[in-house]
């Protein structure tokens, strides 16, 4: 199976977030993981998109 690869921009519209939220992320240290292809294309993975929204599901607002 082939992973789906997003631009950045795609990623955004998934997340709900804008591109200079990812592109933030990308420089502080990548919470959402990311793929660099060559030396400047940045892709996403839509199966990690959809870890990274799991991963941030929380039961209460006291388990932060």
């Amino acid at each position: 199976m082939q992973a789906q690869l997003l631009t950045t921009k795609e990623a955004a519209q998934i997340l709900g977030v804008s591109v200079a939220f990812l592109e933030r992320d990308r420089w502080a240290g990548a919470r959402v993981p990311f793929i660099k292809i060559g030396s400047r294309a940045v892709r996403y993975r839509y199966s990690d998109l959809l870890a990274y929204i799991d991963s941030c599901a929380f039961h209460s607002t006291s388990q932060y």
